[in-house]
């Protein structure tokens, strides 16, 4: 290890903190990675591309986009040892804004998602006596939303308004915990639970009637879609947002990694686990939805909502009222989305806090309060209101499909196409990996993976400019929509012009990947002496 690795960092490093270890790191990383869409979305998505096709486009998505972004998000946070803005920064100082548009991206994302993982928290309380009685819809958005029409109002809804509170101040407190008291606890105690859960509705679902046709509709593979461009963009999107990569997310939790952890085995054991819980949370799904259109006489590709907000709190909900001990599962289906929702929401809100610790210095405690505040008050005053769910709607469009894949088409042409890192971050990434990572990566992250973002983002931001979204009016999509996306680039690069208060933020000197891979070797051997099995391999510090 070089002099400058050990004396410049050391500043820095020692008001950071860190994970207890790699298993709670990966705990961590598939919790975050696991969320609402993993519930709602995947199951829909592949329904609509091609059936038990769409595992074929899936699979090359996750192999070419999902594997090689997740492992430069871990490459960048481990090497750089910072949230986003300085993890840049100290890539190459052009880049910081790159990093506050991740920040504020996520800052975004977590306005809304709160209050999704709020209506979860509510519907937990009305699955006990199945209070939207037959007509789900109208319960949804009637009596529990009391939507209105498109704009601005401070006219709120009671029960989204206390159910969100409970929400932010619970994540709040987390939070302000730090790390190994906060979201190490949480991780711990909501990802058996979640699994656990589902397992349980699973189970359930396959033994009731009309299961059998779910899965069917489910798996059966409409080969003719395979021929279809939308539907393998339409694969790589979702794996895109699946994996919670190329936003700040997996790049903050690896930063918390110690000098000697395994990237890229983790990185496998995360994307793994993340695919497989979609394929769970797919079977489970449509064995429930083959019931519904089974007591309706009808087909499931005669049913309507599919996915998304409908799928969660209308398609389902109606499913629970037909369902034998439908109260039950419904409880346990709510929970399951309150703890899938509550650790990605957590790990959103470590991606805005750990930038304000490395910009200003402050601790765990008071960083976490503050982004508890300046995320609470606007998601309060703009989504637990009667127009929340358009306003929910248009910016989870516009955030996601331009925003977020914005991100990443600049990490990838920035980073390695322009700014020739990827070989660098190969061999960081290969230093302490227990496997090499090659000039195949390099070839993915370089030039195929942001070639096909680029197609997804051209395409999805020129269908909002020509065509609009949905129905709403030009002028609310304008501000919500692209004049959302507007501030956040002026926000990104007015932050960046801000200094570093914290203690040795800039001088900092990256470890060399040859020395650290000497290292590791030298203590492989020592640890596989005489005295030890050749084969065994201790923890690393």
């Amino acid at each position: 290890m070089t002099s400058g690795t050990a004396g410049s960092a050391a500043p820095a490093a020692a008001q950071r903190e860190r994970w207890g270890g790699r298993t709670i790191f990966i705990v961590a990383a598939i919790s975050s990675a696991i969320g609402l869409g993993n519930i709602w979305r995947f199951p829909g998505v592949a329904y609509d591309n091609g059936g038990g096709a769409f595992l074929i486009p899936y699979l090359a998505a996750f192999l070419t986009a999902g594997i090689p972004v997740l492992f430069l998000d871990y490459a960048i946070g481990h090497r750089y040892r910072a949230a986003p803005p300085l993890a840049f920064r100290r890539l190459n100082k052009k880049l910081e804004p790159l990093g506050w548009w991740q920040v504020l991206v996520c800052y975004v994302i977590i306005t809304y998602y709160a209050v999704v993982v709020a209506w979860a928290g509510a519907y937990v309380f009305f699955s006990g006596n199945l209070a939207w009685g037959d007509d789900a819809a109208g319960f949804f958005t009637a009596d529990f939303l009391r939507a209105g029409d498109p704009g601005f109002t401070l006219s709120f809804s009671p029960g989204v308004l206390l159910a969100l509170l409970v929400v932010w101040v619970v994540a709040t407190v987390v939070l302000a915990l730090g790390l190994r008291r906060g979201l190490e606890v949480a991780n711990r105690v909501t990802l058996p639970a979640l699994v656990v859960l589902f397992l349980i509705i699973v189970i359930y679902s396959l033994t009731l009637d009309g299961a059998v046709d779910g899965l069917n509709a489910f798996f059966t593979p409409d080969w003719a879609a395979l021929a279809q461009p939308g539907v393998w963009i339409a694969a790589y999107g979702h794996i895109f947002f699946s994996f919670s990569v190329a936003f700040g997310i997996m790049l903050t939790y690896s930063s918390y990694l110690k000098r000697k952890s395994d990237l890229a085995g983790s990185g496998l054991v995360v994307a793994f686990a993340n695919c497989s819980f979609e394929i769970l949370a797919g079977i489970g799904v449509f064995a429930t939805l083959g019931f519904l259109a089974f007591t309706a006489g009808s087909t499931v590709g005669e049913l309507e909502g599919l996915s998304g907000v409908l799928l969660a709190f209308v398609t389902f909900p109606t499913l629970l009222a037909e369902m034998p001990g439908g109260n039950v599962i419904g409880v346990l289906f709510f929970l399951s989305l309150v703890f899938a929702g509550f650790t990605s929401l957590l790990s959103l809100m470590q991606v805005v806090t750990g930038a304000i610790q490395d910009k200003t210095g402050l601790k765990p405690a008071p960083a976490g309060i503050l982004v508890g505040l300046a995320a609470g008050i606007p998601s309060i005053l703009l989504y637990a209101t009667t127009n929340g769910l358009n306003a929910l709607d248009v910016v989870d469009a516009f955030i996601n499909n331009v925003g977020v894949v914005a991100s990443a088409v600049l990490m990838l042409v920035l980073v390695c196409l322009v700014g020739r890192k990827a070989p660098e971050l190969s061999a960081h990434l290969s230093a302490v990996s227990s496997f090499t990572v090659g000039r195949l990566w390099r070839l993915f992250v370089t030039w195929i993976t942001p070639a096909v973002l680029l197609v997804i983002l051209a395409r999805g931001a020129w269908d909002y400019a020509v065509n609009g979204y949905d129905e709403y009016p030009a002028w609310f999509l304008g501000v919500a929509g692209w004049g959302m996306l507007a501030l956040i680039a002026v926000l990104a690069f007015a932050l960046s012009y801000q200094r570093y208060r914290r203690p040795g933020a800039d001088d900092f000197t990256p470890d060399d990947a040859r020395e650290l891979a000497a290292e590791l070797a030298s203590e492989r051997a020592a640890q596989n002496g005489p005295t030890r099995p050749a084969d065994e391999e201790g923890d690393r510090r």
